[in-house]
């Protein structure tokens, strides 16, 4: 049986806009989403999702019984049911038991968390809302899709920092490629927009206060976002049995651990995860890549990823495109490797780079090729890169249907 991995639905929910349509509209045309932000006690820049308080769930006669929503569920039922509306998927036998549901979360609902510690710490009450741990706890998210859905394959969560998203959808192919399951709803989600979780990552001292600048001079650091990206992964028998329309192949999928700090990345790590995933895709030597690169915008992350880059492709890199678009979107966190995979699979399908944004000049110490312009490129294959603190690479590869 032909076990190819083909993505036949996407979704996504960010400061870029609800659907996939509008984050590529608004990064194809140079708009990125970071700004000044005032929620709840925060004052910075982050990537925020415009009235993010207004968002309903989506319309499903079973949708009360899913109980309390905390924003992190919320984005994901909303990307995920954009993912399973444009597959096609909907209503399908094999989502009952031949299906598993995979998400990536960096953290549990801290929405739902800090306002129980509000009441307890912050007010002296006793109590908290009866459904503060069903709605907080990091397997909520899947679990509410597989809930909403009727799904009772395996449903579970990964959590593995900023790469947990892609960690999310590597394995979800693997588990296609044995044979475990015919389809997974694959991504991840991230609501770490809350004062408490603003808080944490300001006292780490990685937040820039203007915005974000990958592999740029004058980078100050990261800028946080918040948002979900979901997926449809079929075997490729699957989908063409169904007469699904395929939008791209999840290929290759490759994952290392770099055991050093838990802060500090290494290019050893994130060169093993690069070549693993290049030999799972089976890239060809000559291949044209378009990168898409974890470019968090911190001193120390950017250069530490460009010597990567460097130590697989050598003077190769050249030729390929590098693109990083958290300069639009913020860093998503848990979410974040899965929203970078769908906007660099949209821009493999249209054949287009989209622009680095903010970009004050070139680093000497980040010598790549980044794409500053946005222009049409043709490239063979996607390579997607997550690294994340505690040294925990994943890197996807994506191409054409």
């Amino acid at each position: 049986m032909n076990r190819h991995v083909v993505i036949t639905g996407m979704g996504c929910v960010s400061g870029l806009g609800i659907g996939v349509d509008e984050a590529w509209e608004r990064l194809a045309a140079r708009q990125g989403a970071i700004a000044p932000i005032a929620r709840g006690g925060m004052e910075g820049c982050a990537a925020a999702i415009p009235d993010a308080a207004d968002l309903a769930p989506p319309a499903h006669d079973d949708i009360r019984r899913l109980g309390k929503l905390d924003p992190l569920s919320l984005y994901a039922l909303l990307a995920a049911e954009e993912a399973i509306g444009q597959s096609g998927i909907s209503g399908h036998p094999a989502l009952d038991h031949r299906t598993a549901v995979i998400v990536g979360c960096g953290s549990g609902g801290n929405a739902s968390f800090e306002t129980a510690y509000e009441r307890l710490f912050g007010k002296g009450q006793t109590k908290v809302h009866p459904q503060t741990i069903p709605s907080s706890m990091i397997a909520a998210p899947s679990a509410h899709i597989a809930m909403l859905r009727g799904i009772h394959g395996p449903v579970f969560t990964i959590s593995s920092a900023c790469a947990s998203s892609a960690h999310a959808l590597g394995e979800a192919m693997h588990m296609i490629r044995a044979g475990r399951v015919d389809v997974a709803i694959a991504g991840g989600a991230e609501a770490c927009l809350t004062r408490g979780s603003w808080t944490g990552w300001q006292s780490l001292g990685v937040l820039a206060p203007d915005t974000c600048r990958p592999f740029s001079q004058g980078r100050q650091g990261m800028v946080l976002g918040e948002g979900a990206a979901m997926l449809v992964l079929e075997s490729e028998d699957h989908a063409k049995a169904r007469g699904a329309a395929v939008l791209g192949r999840l290929a290759g999928y490759g994952a290392s651990s770099d055991a050093g700090q838990m802060t500090a990345p290494d290019a050893h790590g994130m060169a093993a995860a690069l070549r693993i995933a290049h030999e799972d895709a089976g890239i060809a030597e000559g291949a044209t890549l378009l990168i898409s690169a974890h470019g968090t915008g911190t001193p120390l992350n950017d250069p530490t990823e460009a010597a990567a880059l460097r130590k697989i492709y050598g003077a190769g890199l050249d030729r390929h495109r590098v693109i990083a678009t958290k300069s639009a979107h913020g860093h998503m966190i848990g979410a974040g490797g899965a929203v970078e995979f769908v906007l660099g699979m949209r821009a493999l399908a249209e054949g287009f780079a989209p622009a680095t944004l903010n970009h004050l000049g070139a680093d000497p110490d980040c010598d790549i090729p980044l794409e500053l312009e946005g222009q049409a490129f043709d490239a063979d294959a996607l390579v997607s890169n997550s690294f994340a603190f505690g040294g925990l690479n994943a890197v996807l590869v994506g191409t054409r249907a």
